[in-house]
């Protein structure tokens, strides 16, 4: 793991010329492509085979699990030679030390993890609610934790335990009824034919190192069962590089969900920074990964530990803010040396479990919530009912929700109380819960209590949710004047390495349009030569092309289609359809007319 470097947003894209009008489409999979099919002003995946739409949709579903950091670092807990090693994580401590080589794979003689009990480990991840685990397979110093033919460096051949770690844990996941994935890094510190250690870890790869991490990948995915997930981490892999790992992976299981950190676009799934979360909206799957203490992975003996129900409410507001934005949060523990879970962690994940227990049911399996923001907190979607998580208690204890129209809903309730129950009054498109109407409803701050931290308010709804978007109103003429800085963002994550910037493919405005046909008109500057992109307008799609490679403008006329957006028209900007990930937008957008025309 690294350090999560600020997403720096891309400058806003765009571009014109002629128009034709086509009517908007998914993409269809072709001979040995992934059998799922994206809208087709979405990226497309980058290769195939791929998992189908119902792994995708099922590994979305889990919402929460379990991150393990366990490996010769453990033992020194980030400490070496009785001093304390804090520049950096833990788990890098060989690199961070620095540490002759010899004296760190010396720590390989004292592996002996006897307190490690993948049974007992799976039972806490159950306790706290996740649904599945990845383990660090092989960190960056390069030792396993599985038995590989490749190197004697493992925890079964070179070290006292004689135990496959990622075996014993795989079995034991399945015994517990929780999905299991590993953790991969694509760089190595011990390899003769790997890499040395250098700053943010961006190591491009040796062609010796690549062919040794395929044959170490089909091992892991030859020999240990179904693995859900593959958490590939750090280096600086090329294209070629990156394309290889992933069609090694999904030779050998289709329906494992690769993470973006395989770089260069061909992720199934995106993975924010460490400890980061996005702050635009996400179209593709997506992941936070945390660590309990953001400060290291890696066990670290000299770590403060305190304010447990501060943690636990922070992992828990963690949660809430990352389901409620459509990603999954995985949470990391990093066991001592001898294998035992660090107390402390173990009681804050028992904490958060706690919690699950009653409100679960607003985790597990639901969408993002359909608003740009609440005043109180967040917001989730399941099949029948709303789920609204108050982080901030209102003044005057009226739970109000924006925008929903064309909605019958019934009495709503708090997440575990069902029989008290309060009628939902409407103040045109809002609707207002009075939260003082339930029974025990806590009307202060939840304190120590887990219980009342963040209660969920059920709305349950009958017939299709309906939500009204926040929507741009029109000038005086009925016209609009759209500037980048009023859109929603869609950028590119996981590019070519760890601080490769996040690209922007889309940009998306939704408009209090009221007439049927509009003339748009967009302006960008320092276009590529003959770019291409799509204008999109209520799902209709609108190619463009251009010359040159000056600032201009062009202008298209488009309809506005009230059957499929009733509430709002929807312009978007994309690159030219059907595009991989990864692609940007090949112009900066300065802004975009829509003028209403007049008959």
């Amino acid at each position: 793991m690294r350090k999560a470097s600020t997403i720096k947003r891309i400058a806003l894209c765009l571009l014109i010329a002629t128009a034709c009008c086509v009517q908007g489409a998914w993409a269809t999979p072709t001979d040995g492509a992934p059998a799922i099919q994206r809208p087709l002003d979405q990226p497309q995946p980058r290769q195939a085979p791929g998992p189908s739409a119902e792994t995708i949709k099922a590994w979305q579903d889990r919402k929460f699990g379990m991150f393990i950091h366990f490996g010769l670092y453990s033992i020194a807990g980030g400490m070496w030679n009785g001093k304390r090693v804090d520049n950096g994580y833990s788990e890098q401590i060989f690199a961070n030390g620095p540490i002759p080589p010899k004296d760190y794979e010396a720590l390989a003689k004292q592996f002996d993890p006897e307190k490690f009990d993948p049974d007992a480990i799976v039972a806490l991840a159950k306790a706290a609610g996740m649904k599945f685990i990845v383990i660090t397979a092989k960190h960056h110093d390069g030792f396993n934790l599985f038995q590989t033919a490749e190197t004697s460096y493992n925890a079964v051949d070179g070290t006292p335990y004689h135990r496959d770690i990622v075996k014993e844990l795989a079995e034991a996941c399945a015994r517990g009824g929780l999905k299991f994935g590993v953790y991969y890094s694509t760089i190595d510190w011990h390899h003769p034919g790997g890499n040395k250690y250098i700053e943010g870890n961006s190591n491009p790869i040796t062609s010796e190192q690549e062919a040794f991490n395929v044959v170490q990948l089909k091992e892991l995915l030859g020999h240990y069962g179904p693995i859900s997930e593959i958490w590939f981490d750090m280096g600086k892999p090329t294209p070629a590089q990156s394309a290889h790992f992933a069609r090694t992976v999904h030779a050998l299981q289709p329906q494992t969900m690769i993470s973006g950190r395989v770089w260069n676009y061909y992720g199934d799934f995106a993975v924010m920074g460490d400890n980061a979360e996005p702050d635009v909206a996400m179209e593709l799957p997506w992941q936070a990964p945390a660590s309990i203490f953001p400060e290291t992975w890696g066990y670290r003996s000299w770590q403060e530990r305190n304010d447990l129900p501060g943690k636990i409410r922070e992992n828990i507001a963690r949660l809430v803010r990352v389901v409620s934005a459509g990603g999954n949060y995985i949470l990391n523990i990093g066991p001592k040396g001898d294998g035992a879970v660090v107390p402390y962690e173990a009681q804050v994940l028992q904490g958060i479990g706690t919690w699950l227990k009653q409100n679960g049911e607003a985790i597990y399996g639901t969408r993002k919530q359909p608003f740009a923001a609440l005043d109180f907190g967040y917001a989730t979607v399941g099949p029948h009912a709303l789920y609204l998580f108050v982080a901030k208690l209102p003044p005057d204890h009226q739970l109000r929700v924006p925008g929903l129209a064309d909605t019958t809903f019934g009495p709503a309730y708090r997440l575990g109380a069902a029989d008290s129950t309060v009628e939902v009054k409407r103040d045109g498109h809002d609707v207002s819960i009075a939260l003082d109407h339930l029974a025990d409803w806590p009307t202060a701050d939840a304190g120590d209590n887990v219980d009342d931290f963040m209660p969920v308010i059920v709305l349950p709804f009958n017939g299709p949710l309906h939500v009204r978007p926040s929507i741009i109103a029109a000038a005086a003429d009925g016209s609009f004047h759209l500037q980048p800085t009023q859109a929603e963002h869609y950028l590119n994550y996981n590019g070519e390495g760890y601080e490769a910037s996040a690209t922007l493919y889309k940009l998306s405005w939704k408009l209090d349009a009221q007439t049927s046909e509009y003339m748009l008109t967009l302006h960008y500057n320092a276009a590529a030569a003959n770019a291409k992109v799509n204008v999109w307008v209520d799902g209709q799609r609108y190619p463009l092309s251009l010359h040159g490679a000056d600032a201009g403008s062009a202008s298209l006329r488009v309809r506005r289609n009230r059957t499929t957006y009733p509430y709002a028209m929807q312009v978007e900007l994309t690159p030219s359809a059907p595009f991989e990930q990864g692609t940007a937008l090949p112009v900066t957008v300065q802004s975009v007319d829509v003028l209403p025309m007049r008959h």
